[in-house]
């Protein structure tokens, strides 16, 4: 199975605790014969690397300096993450089981791949902008709602790591049940779900 994995931040770049659990993550995910990518940001350290763990990491930058909020540094960072990726599925003889968005950053990337090269994605919530913005109902959150939406609606599976999460993007979004996970990293059980999780959509993609 060879995996690409988006978030917005992974080592050394550490924002909060997400950049640690995709490196657990992708790490794992080798160690169980995964061939695994990371596609993520860095505003310097650019450029594709294999680390010691075996995990394949290309950093992008933001060809637009120049912000006025997370908005356009998303949706312009975006197309850096697309070519990424695009790039690693052309290197790999057009093969790449799914793609796995952390986050709704990367959203309009794993769609647009989604549609262009017919790579399913899995969509992994950590936070909803409900929760983040103390009024949601703005037009800036809901924009971002918005991503949120898209992504959720066209994933192939919405994975959580709780319950809580899982009930409240049914709530929120109007998400059927049976399309969100509960994938949770204390769990003994946690990679073997994940791999689990990652056979459903490549399987279900390819018709199995």
């Amino acid at each position: 199975m060879r995996v690409i994995i988006f978030s917005w931040e992974y080592p050394p770049r550490v924002v909060g605790q997400l950049a640690d659990y995709i490196k657990a993550l992708s790490t794992q995910l080798v160690k169980n014969k995964v061939e695994t990518y990371v596609v993520t940001y860095h505003d310097s350290l650019t450029g594709a690397v294999e680390e010691a763990n075996g995990v394949r990491v290309a950093r992008v930058a933001n060809p637009v300096r120049a912000h006025i909020g997370v908005l356009t540094w998303d949706l312009t960072l975006n197309q850096e993450v697309e070519r990424a990726a695009a790039s690693i599925y052309y290197n790999a003889d057009e093969k790449v089981d799914l793609i796995n968005v952390y986050d709704w950053h990367f959203i309009p990337a794993a769609v647009t791949l989604k549609n262009a090269l017919k790579i399913p994605f899995v969509y992994s919530v950590e936070s909803l902008e409900n929760h983040r913005s103390p009024d949601p109902n703005t037009p800036y959150s809901m924009s971002i709602k918005s991503i949120e939406w898209l992504g959720l609606y066209e994933s192939e599976k919405v994975s959580v790591k709780s319950e809580w999460m899982r009930d409240e993007i049914v709530r929120i979004h109007n998400v059927p049940e049976e399309k969100v996970k509960v994938v949770s990293p204390s769990a003994d059980s946690w990679i073997k779900d994940v791999l689990e999780l990652y056979k459903t959509v490549a399987g279900g993609a390819n018709g199995k």
